[in-house]
């Protein structure tokens, strides 16, 4: 899907009765505007929708019953997805301090959601050119994730780490321990 199409289909679920109705469905429809936006480097726009994302979760009762598949979007939730935003517009500082939030309140037996959250945590400290501490983040995500397959989603965004750490710092020994580390990974997990 492209940015536009992304940030149209956001705000299209922002018009349904649901989300009108239940300020949690209101901030998950924002929250992916939000992303839309910052893939498009609209940062106005990222930061507009991440604000009303915050809002509306703000007036969102947590324990209502609702449908098993919303289970995942909460504080924890947003929190991860503002990391992803303000990195991709370039607020890579705010970026790490959203992640450390995100990592402070996702529960423990979420591994794959903590991988995700301590992937984007490297990332957001390697666009600071924090090269050793990225790297020995990013390097939890392989322990967190041991004995499972990673979702293509973690693959996707290794990718992007293996990419900008080669881009951003590709004499660095420790970037070159990490990428060996990486394809040695990579390799068993396919």
């Amino acid at each position: 899907m492209d940015q536009t199409a992304a940030v149209d289909a956001g705000h299209a679920a922002q018009t349904t009765a649901a989300t009108r109705r239940d300020p949690l469905y209101a901030s998950l429809a924002h929250a992916r505007t939000a992303v839309g936006h910052s893939h498009a480097r609209d940062r106005r726009g990222a930061l507009r929708s991440l604000g009303r994302a915050e809002e509306a979760l703000g007036k969102a009762s947590l324990g209502d019953p609702r449908p098993a598949w919303v289970a995942f979007y909460g504080p924890a939730e947003l929190l991860a997805m503002t990391a992803i935003v303000r990195d991709r517009i370039g607020d890579a500082a705010d970026a790490e301090a959203a992640s450390h939030r995100a990592l402070a309140a996702i529960p423990q037996q979420f591994r794959r959601n903590r991988a995700l959250a301590t992937l984007q945590l490297a990332l957001a400290q390697l666009h600071q050119r924090d090269v050793d501490q990225a790297c020995a983040t990013a390097e939890k995500v392989f322990v967190l994730m041991r004995g499972n397959a990673l979702p293509g989603r973690m693959r996707s965004r290794l990718g992007d780490f293996y990419r900008d750490l080669t881009t951003l710092a590709p004499d660095s020994i420790t970037a070159r321990e990490w990428k060996d580390r990486y394809r040695s990974e990579w390799s068993q997990v396919r």
